[in-house]
């Protein structure tokens, strides 16, 4: 996958991150968008055919991904404001083979049986996987050989979304963090998209 990618954007945009060994190996994509963006995804979780619904059955080789905003100094792997994005992937990555399931749009999964918040500056207890928002284009399905390999971002939830999505449904929740301009790309400095945004009169 990592020619393909290269392909795409070209070799100076895609690295190899360091890994330990029987860790799931994992890519960086450096993009120039609007706001330069790093991602941080897996590189063979899709070897894996997830055993889907037949609705599902185009989507069983999948890569989760990170999205992380310019700010973020992410090569500090000592610093758990930022490190964890590490831990979970390889965590959500292992899970889903260990446990002989799948993933899809829409799957929620808390944060740890004791749903801690992720950091000091993250607060969200929950993640949502989801198809690209901010990276539709630039992570759209790559064809490997016989295989369409599919990309899921992992978006951070409070539990107020959490609560919200499991009563309503993935598609108006969905719509409501479109409605907040929410994306996968990583923000510390986001609120929850259930509060509600108060408007000065004038």
């Amino acid at each position: 996958m990592k020619e393909k990618l290269i392909q795409r954007f070209g070799a100076d945009r895609v690295s190899e991150v360091p890994i330990q060994e029987g860790e799931v190996p994992l890519l960086v994509l450096d993009l120039e968008l609007n706001s330069p963006v790093t991602v941080i995804l897996t590189n063979g979780l899709s070897d894996y055919k997830m055993p889907v619904p037949d609705k599902w059955k185009e989507r069983e080789h999948n890569e989760l991904y990170f999205c992380l905003p310019s700010y973020w100094e992410w090569e500090d792997l000592e610093n758990p404001q930022m490190n964890w994005v590490f831990y979970w992937i390889q965590r959500l990555a292992k899970y889903v083979k260990e446990k002989e399931t799948w993933y899809g749009h829409g799957h929620t999964m808390p944060c740890g049986k004791e749903k801690n918040p992720l950091s000091a500056t993250m607060k969200q207890n929950h993640f949502l996987l989801a198809d690209p928002i901010l990276l539709e284009t630039e992570m759209s399905p790559i064809q490997l050989e016989e295989k369409e390999i599919h990309f899921l971002s992992i978006i951070p939830l409070f539990q107020d979304e959490m609560d919200y999505k499991q009563s309503q449904g993935t598609l108006k929740f969905s719509q409501k963090l479109n409605n907040n301009g929410i994306t996968e790309k990583l923000d510390d400095f986001r609120g929850s998209a259930m509060k509600r945004k108060w408007r000065l009169k004038r």
